[in-house]
């Protein structure tokens, strides 16, 4: 029998279950590329619209696996060789993360784990494992593919509204008792006319176009390899296949990308100074895109108008991430990929890849990200090995 070791985040302070806002959720059987959700066999163990990502919620997952004659070990605690993580780490057979509070596998935790076969992304977003330690190691990794590409997106049309509009600010005056609208207009724009420019065009990046267009933004994007013309053609893209070339006469740049070494600081002190001025800054891929201190101060200077963002390095942050008090920042927890609804989805997920791994069955080629030894699935098309 195996030991399944699951990171998760902490409950809600008030207390689980929590008091839910709503009765149920749609229900979205499908991708936007047509591909059906998750569908597991047997039942899921929670109801959709549950909070499961969090420790109590054990993503559904400990009936099914008791059943099995499994161990089944859920923690938050997973920093520092201390360690409820780092303690039970070299019996486990299977890691389960999420993005959203990684429990990261480095080569030399991938060390210590000596019986792991299976790190398992609860979500998309594998880089908090050392492919190439895990490669070596023989260790499948794997992720939910496309269960919350659409909360993203949606996240990130959010946070450019936010932005350009001074929305924050805003609120901020009006819970504060005060009617000084003088102050919440003076960096309030419209969105409609500028240029946006999208850094990744996957599943998110498009999803984020898609959801642009209607707003009358000029869109451009940029990746290694452009788009279908159809794809172009239907959203107006200009494709640009160097990165500098776009950023110069952009007034949205927005980054949608995996973390991997080409991709670590891709903006830096000297890409912000090639912005033009007033720049807007949305960064929902991975914190370490961007060089942390060069944000503070592109924003200090003026260089560009508001970063606004959902990850950040190391997670959680620490109390004295710049980020956390900067200027003009939207920043939010990594919470954008972990709705309720997108739990449903990445739960079913997370229980579809483990019947596969207990069941000896194929996984769906799309959840694979290592696989005998290389990168396989949509980790041969996102990420490399480094």
């Amino acid at each position: 029998m195996a030991t399944v070791l699951c990171v998760l985040y902490p409950d809600p302070q008030s207390g689980y279950p929590p008091v839910y806002a709503r009765d149920a959720i749609p229900e979205v059987p499908w991708y936007p590329n047509g591909r059906p959700a998750p569908a597991p066999q047997g039942p899921l163990g929670f109801t959709p619209g549950e909070l499961v990502g969090c420790v109590s919620g054990e993503l559904g997952l400990r009936d099914y696996l008791e059943k099995l004659g499994h161990t089944f070990i859920v923690t938050s605690d997973k920093d520092g060789e201390q360690s409820e993580f780092e303690k039970y780490l070299p019996e486990a057979e299977v890691v389960i993360s999420q993005p959203f509070w990684p429990a990261y596998l480095t080569k030399e935790r991938l060390a210590k784990a000596s019986k792991l076969k299976l790190a398992l992304t609860a979500g998309i977003g594998s880089d908090h494992v050392d492919l190439g330690a895990a490669a070596q190691a023989g260790v499948t990794v794997a992720e939910v593919t496309g269960s919350n590409s659409i909360s993203v997106a949606e996240h990130v049309v959010m946070m450019i509204l936010a932005q350009v509009r001074n929305y924050l600010p805003s609120h901020t005056i009006s819970a504060g008792g005060v009617w000084n609208i003088a102050d919440c207009v003076e960096r309030g724009y419209d969105v409609q006319g500028m240029k946006y420019g999208a850094v990744g065009a996957g599943r998110i990046g498009r999803a984020v176009l898609e959801r642009l267009k209607p707003f009358g933004l000029e869109l451009h994007y940029h990746q290694r390899h452009p788009l279908d013309a159809e794809i172009e053609k239907e959203l107006g893209l200009t494709y640009h296949s160097d990165l500098e070339s776009m950023i110069r006469d952009i007034d949205i740049v927005s980054l949608q990308l995996p973390l991997y070494p080409s991709t670590e600081n891709m903006l830096d002190a000297e890409m912000f100074g090639k912005m033009k001025r007033g720049t807007y800054v949305i960064n929902c891929g991975r914190a370490r895109l961007v060089d942390r201190d060069a944000v503070v101060q592109a924003l200090k200077s003026g260089q560009i108008a508001g970063y606004a963002g959902d990850v950040w390095y190391p997670e959680p942050a620490p109390l004295d991430h710049p980020w956390r008090t900067m200027q003009f920042n939207g920043m939010t927890p990594h919470i954008s990929g972990t709705t309720l609804s997108a739990q449903a989805r990445y739960a079913a997920g997370t229980l579809d890849i483990l019947q596969c791994y207990f069941e000896g069955r194929p996984m769906c080629e799309e959840y694979l990200i290592v696989d005998g030894g290389n990168l396989a699935g949509a980790g041969a098309q996102s990420y490399e090995l480094g």
